[in-house]
């Protein structure tokens, strides 16, 4: 059995892993190799960031299982992978805590005029401005998957009301007052304040926030997304911000990354750009192989890995998450 990583693994992860799969070659691919050799793999652990030739992959009629080191799974769900017979599982909720943190940066950001205050710093201008607040405000989490439940979670102790949607609208958690079907957005976007993108990008969230959804959110509502650039349609967003519909963006993330020089994203002081670091962590990569190598044990032992995901809707089953 050959298992081949794309990850950015140390010795000592590779021999944690070898430990878990002590009878497989283990192959450290990176992204340099993966294209080439991801054909020989039984088993990929990884998150190819540049072009894999799928069909290839699928033609070779070899692999037998993929592991994400990501929680997105927009890089490997491709057509072919979706039809094939190939299990697939993801790090759904595994990054939580760094991605909930991001989403507080973004967000006081934009409420205490961060961007603002900065450009005037920058011209040693000492000159009070209006600010705003997070008490009382009305919070819609548009994915209720792991990162979208930490994050209601650290919300909760702000005096805040928050609603959620999910496709799996179960198991409510306490501090939300309404859990609705993914099917209630546009009532979510009419009552939030503060709307905070947590769903994975797929066939039906590709383009979800449009101009339409966002000439629903109340005037003056601000939009974070810590999901997927391509969930928003940005020359919507950059409009709506414009016009003050929009009051201010937090993103994580871009509809093409990195975002185009061109973009009027960057100039806009009504705006904060982080390049995709949300998941990013000291301990990224051990969280990673630990979920591995558990998932690993179970596969080998005949068990149905932790994380497994619908191929269809990108992203797990509650009932079936690694905690």
């Amino acid at each position: 059995m050959r298992i081949v990583l794309c990850f950015p693994v140390l010795d000592k992860h590779i021999k944690q892993i070898q430990e878990a799969a002590p009878d497989a070659e283990i192959v450290n691919a990176g992204q340099e190799r993966i294209d080439e050799l991801l054909p020989t793999a039984d088993i990929f652990i990884g998150h190819a960031k540049v072009p894999v030739d799928w069909d290839r992959v699928l033609r070779a009629n070899r692999l037998q299982w993929i592991q994400s080191s990501a929680a997105g799974l927009d890089h490997c769900l491709v057509p072919g992978v979706i039809a094939s017979n190939i299990p697939v599982s993801s790090a759904s909720g595994l990054f939580a805590p760094q991605v909930a943190e991001q989403t507080f940066a973004l967000l006081f950001g934009l409420l205490r005029q961060l961007p603002l205050f900065l450009r005037a710093a920058a011209k040693r201008d000492f000159t009070r401005l209006p600010t705003d607040d997070l008490r009382g405000k009305t919070v819609g989490i548009v994915g209720l998957g792991g990162n979208g439940r930490m994050i209601s979670r650290m919300l909760a102790p702000w005096n805040v009301r928050i609603l959620a949607t999910d496709y799996y609208p179960v198991e409510k958690p306490s501090e939300i007052e309404e859990l609705w079907p993914h099917d209630r957005l546009d009532d979510l976007l009419a009552a939030s304040d503060i709307v905070i993108l947590t769903l994975p990008l797929n066939s039906d969230t590709e383009g979800l926030i449009d101009a339409a959804r966002l000439a629903e959110m109340p005037r003056g509502s601000y939009m974070i997304n810590v999901a997927r650039g391509a969930v928003i349609v940005e020359s919507a967003l950059v409009e709506a911000l414009a016009s003050g519909q929009i009051a201010g963006a937090g993103l994580d993330v871009t509809e093409v990354e990195p975002l185009s020089e061109s973009s009027l994203l960057w100039d806009d002081p009504k705006v904060i750009i982080t390049p995709h670091v949300g998941a990013q962590s000291e301990r990224r990569v051990d969280d990673t192989v630990n979920l591995a190598c558990v998932n690993l044990r179970r596969y080998l032992a005949g068990k149905e890995p932790y994380n497994l995901v619908d191929k269809r809707l990108g992203f797990p089953h509650p009932s079936v998450v690694y905690r």
